[in-house]
């Protein structure tokens, strides 16, 4: 049995008032992209850092595919939409600060990194006054690198807290479901920058006395080697061992082998972030100059 003329009337007029059935294929894409990252972790390896800076470029090469669309741009150019756009473009400016201070931190250290290693090979057997000389300079540079992620760190403060806040009723669900996309990618992007920059300055702790620091790191080296020291993180790794380095240049107790060893392995873990960093970096370019196309169209 048919249904008649007027259940049928209505029924379309329920369905065309409703909620989009069908979300647009770029956005199921991006909501699953967002959906791998889970809770922040207070401890990041560096390959766990890795994974997550490539599934951040997954996540951005969609966005990148919404900010496109017509229906995006519709959106964000309709009438009393601009001031989303604009969060949207002071987004991605604290996003690409963010992206920008963490290359300058992994290239400072890296060029510090060759150039002791340099120094390392060309150490001859028991001159090592130029090597203590190199250290030095090596921590020194690490105090200006810890000196501006602290800073960087400081200007992540609080964006989580404005996720979003498109509580206007007066906005279209579409606009509210765009925005609100994109204002969650940003706040991602930005965690994931924050544990990465934490990451590149090593050990935060209150810098301890001489010999406490020496008897900690005694302990810590005994602990590693009993443990595989897998879980350490490189940069906070090579940061102790050259203290320790220092520290016991009157003994016969310091090992170039084994601070070559942990400085190459320094050196590939930020290669392998400086990668991601630099392909990421090129996909948040694009998303910038999409939005500030929309915001001149």
């Amino acid at each position: 049995m048919s249904a008649s003329p007027l259940n049928q009337k209505s029924h379309n007029h329920i369905r065309s008032n409703s909620l989009p059935l069908k979300p647009h294929p770029v956005v199921l894409q991006c909501n699953e992209h967002l959906s791998r990252f889970g809770a922040s972790d207070a401890t990041l390896s560096s390959s766990l850092l890795s994974l997550k800076l490539n599934n951040l470029q997954d996540l951005h090469d969609s966005i990148e595919k919404l900010v496109q669309l017509p229906l995006t741009q519709e959106a964000l150019v309709r009438e009393h939409q601009e001031k989303w756009l604009n969060e949207l473009l002071d987004g991605s400016l604290r996003v690409l600060d963010a992206c920008t201070s963490a290359k300058d931190a992994l290239l400072h250290t890296k060029e510090c990194t060759r150039e002791l290693q340099s120094i390392i090979r060309r150490r001859r057997r028991g001159n090592d006054v130029e090597l203590a000389t190199e250290i030095k300079k090596f921590l020194t540079s690490r105090k200006v690198v810890r000196k501006a992620i602290f800073k960087a760190l400081e200007n992540l403060k609080g964006v989580s807290a404005n996720k979003c806040s498109l509580s206007d009723t007066n906005k279209d669900y579409q606009t509210m479901t765009l925005v609100s996309l994109l204002k969650e990618g940003e706040v991602v992007t930005l965690s994931i920058f924050g544990s990465l920059l934490n990451f590149i300055s090593g050990s935060t702790q209150p810098k301890p006395s001489s010999w406490s620091l020496v008897s900690k790191l005694m302990h810590s080296k005994r602990v590693a080697s009993a443990q595989g020291g897998e879980d350490k993180n490189e940069f906070a790794k090579v940061d102790s061992a050259l203290q320790y380095f220092i520290f016991s240049m009157t003994s016969k107790s310091n090992n170039t082998n084994d601070l070559q060893n942990k400085l190459e392995k320094l050196e590939a873990c930020i290669q392998d972030l400086e990668e991601g960093l630099e392909s990421l970096f090129r996909r948040l370019i694009k998303i910038r100059v999409a939005l500030l196309n929309i915001l001149n169209s």
